[in-house]
């Protein structure tokens, strides 16, 4: 017997013009200020706005982790916490990144996702970044990140960005390589953000 998945409405192909700055919304999964994961994820904001007219929002579990680290059900989170998901929920963008921990992200960074609703994100593009000690941590971005965006349907661009420890000067990103990462996964990203941003919704994506 064949089940036949529900469908439910995602982004179609008759794009309408853009009149408004994208939102684009930043994730640190990184647990400690000063942290070279949010100066990924600044750099890449930083490297949209020079292409696109964006509206910009920052969100570190750093310092919102403690106020939901306990919580089971979203409603037992406090404003502020609900704000930044509404925040990413709501984005055109999200640029998404953790250190690597025990190979893979940090558990606060999925349990802020863990309250994410589960159709949310769906069609929504989302950059993949992270950092590490070494280049072997790179894969992270494959075999961690993006199976968890996939889960929720979003676009993933098709390249994300690591950072190792010898691409910083202590917390600050340097220029070089890393840069260069940078403007390749934006640009390369661009198009598909911006057509995805502009369009409206179509009937093809499974809540199976």
């Amino acid at each position: 017997m064949t089940t036949t998945p529900a469908l439910i409405p995602t982004r179609s192909d008759s794009p309408v013009p853009l009149r408004r700055p994208l939102r684009v919304v930043g994730v640190s999964g990184s647990l400690q200020e000063p942290s070279k994961t949010t100066a990924l994820v600044r750099a890449i904001l930083d490297t949209v706005a020079e292409h696109v007219p964006i509206e910009t929002r920052l969100i570190e579990i750093a310092k919102i982790g403690p106020r939901f680290a306990g919580a089971l059900t979203r409603e037992e989170l406090p404003a502020d916490v609900r704000e930044a998901l509404r925040l990413i929920e709501t984005a055109d963008l999200l640029v998404v990144a953790s250190p690597v921990y025990r190979a893979s992200f940090t558990g606060l960074f999925k349990h802020l996702f863990d309250f994410v609703e589960q159709y949310a994100l769906i069609g929504q593009p989302v950059l993949l970044a992270a950092t590490g000690g070494g280049e072997r941590h790179a894969l992270i971005i494959e075999h961690q990140l993006r199976p968890l965006f996939g889960f929720f349907q979003s676009l993933t661009l098709p390249l994300g960005v690591y950072a190792s420890t010898s691409d910083f000067d202590g917390p600050v990103l340097r220029d070089g390589a890393v840069r260069d990462r940078i403007d390749q996964a934006v640009s390369r990203g661009l198009p598909l953000i911006e057509h995805s941003a502009a369009q409206g919704l179509s009937e093809y994506v499974s809540t199976w």
